[in-house]
């Protein structure tokens, strides 16, 4: 049962992943602006405010597509971080039902989360802050606000109960590791695009899913602290158990990859959502049609 729905899941995803990937080959298809963290902040003639509610409605959009790569991958990941699961074991304890689920946890947390980290970077683009120290001051401050959050998810992700007194736990190694992040992806993001020179928008993608992949290896330590400091008391693994080399080069390479790969993804699929929320918009009686069959073919994949 656990092997036919993982099956499903995977199935969907790779379907999803392809006519991404297919449509980019049209060019009558693809999308002419990019709509993931893709704003131009600084100019003069921009009103400051405008160009922060412009980050929050583009942050809001990419949120809904990241939702649905999330709900797949996270729990892959998080059990990679924290039980030390092998790929294949994290695997076979995903279901449909988990991921439909999770998603509930996803797409809200997520249309918090995204927006706040556009406004943020938008605002710091308006000062004299260079790339790399921006994305220091970005990862502080989006931790400090959204760490609660980012802590309700996790376990929600993993299964287990949400204590309130345990919201703002790991802290210290998660506002480290976000620091990391934000400041090595603003390193490889000049260095990746100085490098490749990516024209075209599925170029930039690959581009920007090579700088997460970066930014992750560089964070990892702090991101292996935060795992480490997560673990249940009762199965809590010995410090040099859990932090043995294969253990961390399992979590951080697949867990790299996986969020590469899926805000890769992520970035090519959001300006097609953006062209559907745009003729959804227009047409309503079509958009209520599309959510009525979602919840009815969610409903049934439930029950088989």
């Amino acid at each position: 049962m656990v092997h036919r729905a993982g099956s499903k899941t995977n199935s969907l995803v790779l379907l999803i992943v392809g006519l991404i990937c297919v449509m980019q080959m049209f060019p009558s298809f693809s999308p002419q602006v990019p709509g993931i963290a893709m704003v131009n902040g600084g100019e003069d003639s921009s009103n400051f405010v405008t160009k922060v509610v412009g980050a929050a409605v583009q942050g809001a959009t990419a949120a809904t597509v990241a939702a649905i790569l999330s709900a797949v991958t996270e729990p892959i990941v998080n059990r990679l971080l924290v039980k030390r699961m092998t790929f294949s074991q994290a695997f076979a304890e995903i279901t449909f039902s988990m991921v439909a689920n999770f998603f509930l946890t996803t797409f809200p947390t997520n249309m918090l989360k995204f927006p706040v980290f556009e406004v943020i970077n938008m605002a710091l683009s308006f000062t004299s802050l260079s790339g790399s120290l921006r994305g220091i001051v970005n990862g502080w401050l989006f931790c400090t606000i959204m760490l609660p959050v980012t802590n309700y998810r996790f376990r929600k992700s993993m299964g287990w109960e949400v204590n309130a007194a345990l919201l703002y736990q790991a802290y210290i190694p998660t506002v480290a590791r976000d620091i990391i992040y934000g400041w090595g992806r603003g390193m490889m993001a000049g260095i990746v695009n100085s490098t490749l020179a990516p024209e075209t928008f599925a170029q930039k993608a690959g581009a920007f899913g090579l700088t997460i992949f970066a930014a992750c290896i560089i964070s990892s330590p702090g991101n292996e602290w935060r795992g480490y400091t997560l673990q249940p008391p009762d199965r809590k693994l010995p410090f040099f158990e859990y932090f043995k080399p294969v253990n961390y080069m399992r979590s951080t390479g697949v867990g790299a990859t996986i969020m590469g790969i899926a805000l890769s993804v992520g970035m090519l699929a959001t300006p097609y959502a953006e062209m559907l929320f745009a003729y959804l918009k227009e047409n309503k009686m079509v958009a209520v049609g599309l959510l009525v069959a979602a919840f009815a073919a969610v409903g049934m994949l439930k029950k088989k």
